[in-house]
């Protein structure tokens, strides 16, 4: 049995819609981070660092999107969502290590920067650089889906439920998303698949009230 932790409007979103594309029948298990229930006793238990998501398969822990996504991909390989070839996996894997080091941490630098730093003016200064470093990777982003359909090329793969993290916590941000042309394209066609549609609504993600 498959049960997944996630939180809404997290970055545990990516696996949500990663195992719902699946097809796998799977428990959901809501652990709220604004409520704090990822620090209580009993998550963890599931998960000692007090993060999601967390994939539970039959009671052995699968922790990070990056190895969420990648178990789902190659145990369900009729849902065809890693390429077949093992130098495009090592590429998927890699823009998805890319997400969760880079990209991730710069939106926490811009929306929690009481974290990385004490004090109003270094916390202000943390805040800015945030803004900066993680437009500017948006920008890669978008970069990266120029003459695409899908981040990886042709193929819809698990790296695009991660990416359209991103594009939402840039609508939830306050960042201008509609200049970024190639990822604002993409993201309507990601609305189109009925597996991120079902997420999306489940989770009340701020996708669906942009314009």
């Amino acid at each position: 049995m498959l049960t997944l932790y996630y939180s809404p409007g997290a970055c545990s979103m990516a696996s949500h819609i990663g195992i719902e594309e699946t097809g796998a029948a799977y428990l959901e298990k809501p652990t709220f981070l604004a409520k704090g229930e990822q620090k209580t006793e009993e998550y963890r238990k599931i998960n000692p660092r007090g993060k999601v998501p967390a994939l539970s398969v039959d009671g052995r822990i699968i922790t990070e999107n990056t190895a969420i996504l990648t178990y789902l991909a190659r145990q369900f390989p009729q849902a065809n969502l890693l390429p077949a070839d093992l130098v495009e996996q090592a590429q998927c894997i890699a823009t998805m290590t890319w997400f969760s080091t880079i990209v991730h941490p710069s939106y926490q630098h811009y929306t929690r920067p009481e974290r990385f730093a004490d004090g109003e003016a270094a916390q202000a200064a943390v805040k800015e650089m945030g803004h900066k470093s993680h437009w500017a990777v948006l920008q890669e982003i978008n970069s990266l889906l120029e003459g695409k359909d899908w981040m990886m090329g042709s193929q819809y793969t698990v790296v695009d439920p991660y990416a359209l993290v991103f594009y939402s916590w840039g609508v939830r941000g306050g960042f201008p998303m509609k200049e970024l042309a190639a990822y604002t394209a993409w993201k309507e066609r990601m609305l189109g698949r009925p597996a991120v549609m079902k997420i999306l609504q489940s989770e009340k993600n701020v996708l669906l009230n942009a314009t």
